[in-house]
């Protein structure tokens, strides 16, 4: 059933709800807002019931779209407006005429599988919102930045969280990491607020850039938290993170979970580097023979657009991720990769992720992704796209560090150099691209 979520919003009246850069809301004034944007959307001829693609960023006006989306009773599908015109191409056709009684449906990335439009419940969206909070210890008094796009699962849960906890929401557009940084640091904050952000939902490369813009130096003590999410992030750059003094909170999600699946606060990241914590609360998780994450519970989505909740879980109820991972002595869940991503060379199977660790913790190496590539003799070959670091790489160095940290049929026997990964959207590596870089390269470990 769709909500109207602004009506379930817990924010007082007169408490701030929306910042933009020029202009800021209280709950009641956004209600106003919502409303006449509403009645102008019924005036074009939007709807009741049907799924509306709309290209969306982070900004207020986007905002202020989704609420009225919804109090017009719509389905909005968010695009992020990183999509390339194939991909919203695709992605319309798709949804073209379809009618939908989710809250929102959303695009899936396609870094694995068929790209497809997920459901998601307004019951899942408030399940997250009450599990986050009670894992972090949110409340009305913090201040997110809307850091991702509401074509993204994180940026959609963000918005909502936000709303439904009572909190205030900056969407000041697209932002870079040093615009991040002054808002956290409560200089540069838009006209007529002066609450610094306290909390933001970042992905692996976000935070890097804001590590590299502050070059060492720590958050002041209002911020509370940098969620991390939407990729594994490296070991390395959670180590740098802690260093700096962030309070990290590492969570492991998807879309189809809507958002968050276990999350670790930062009390629990700083005394287990890696770990994404428990389950949340209302989500169960479970491992595989295979190292298989499964999940189900009061977050997953309804289903696939164009299919039932059959096509999302199994008989029991489980979604099965693709991802892998597993439980230590705590029962703290460690995610260890994709089961896509696994590469059997010789008869040997390869975890790609442990490969890339062991690239990237080479001093010369800023990122790194390993892939496979079809080979006659042994059916696959461990192949690395390596970004150096500014210092610059030697790779006959690499290659002889990595023999002294890998076994054989693990090490890179093809090497390409890159001046970044390519990823999609939503700031995932796409893989498919890195492989077609890779299958390239000749450059070959002496």
């Amino acid at each position: 059933m769709l909500v109207d979520l602004l009506a379930e919003a817990t924010g007082a009246p007169d408490a701030v709800a929306l910042v933009s850069d020029d202009e800021q809301w209280t709950y009641a004034e956004l209600d106003l807002v919502v409303s006449e944007r509403a009645d102008t959307l019924r005036g074009e001829g939007v709807q009741r019931g049907r799924i509306v693609p709309v290209t969306m960023d982070a900004t207020a006006s986007a905002v202020i779209e989704l609420l009225a989306l919804w109090r017009a009773s719509v389905t909005p599908a968010p695009f992020n407006s990183r999509l390339t015109e194939p991909e919203r191409d695709a992605a319309e056709l798709a949804l073209v005429g379809g009618g939908c009684e989710a809250q929102a449906v959303l695009w899936t990335s396609g870094t694995a599988g068929r790209p497809r439009g997920v459901a998601i419940s307004y019951q899942a969206l408030a399940a997250s919102s009450r599990a986050a909070q009670e894992r972090l210890d949110l409340g009305p008094e913090d201040v997110w930045l809307a850091s991702l796009s509401p074509g993204h699962v994180g940026g959609l849960a963000l918005i909502t969280r936000s709303l439904l906890l009572g909190g205030r929401l900056v969407a000041v557009g697209p932002v870079d990491a040093g615009r991040t940084s002054e808002l956290i640091d409560g200089t540069n904050l838009p006209a007529g607020t002066d609450a610094p952000v306290t909390h933001i939902s970042v992905v692996p490369t976000q935070l890097l850039r804001l590590l590299d813009v502050r070059s060492g130096s720590p958050p002041p003590e209002s911020f509370r938290c940098a969620l991390v999410g939407g990729a594994r992030a490296p070991m390395r750059l959670v180590q740098s993170a802690l260093e700096a003094g962030w309070p990290l909170g590492l969570t492991y999600g998807l879309t189809e979970a809507t958002s968050q699946a276990a999350t670790a606060p930062p009390a629990l990241t700083i005394r287990k580097p890696g770990t994404v914590g428990r389950s949340l609360d209302g989500v169960d998780l479970r491992i595989e023979d295979d190292n298989e994450i499964l999940v189900r519970g009061a977050t997953l989505a309804m289903g696939y657009v164009g299919g039932g909740a059959e096509d999302i879980v199994d008989i029991e109820g489980w979604h099965h991720t693709g991802d892998l991972g597993h439980f230590d002595d705590d029962g703290d869940l460690w995610v260890t990769g994709r089961r896509s991503d696994r590469i059997v060379t010789g008869g040997v199977t390869v975890d790609a992720t442990e490969v890339e660790e062991a690239v990237r913790s080479f001093d010369s190496v800023a990122d790194a992704c390993v892939v496979g590539l079809p080979d006659a003799e042994w059916g696959e070959r461990v192949a690395a796209c390596v970004v150096p670091a500014e210092t610059g790489l030697d790779l006959d160095d690499l290659s002889a560090f990595l023999r002294e940290c890998l076994s054989g049929p693990k090490l890179p026997r093809v090497f390409h150099v890159a001046e970044a990964l390519p990823r999609n959207a939503n700031g995932k590596v796409d893989r498919s691209a890195v492989r077609d870089m890779v299958g390239g390269a000749h450059r070959r470990p002496s």
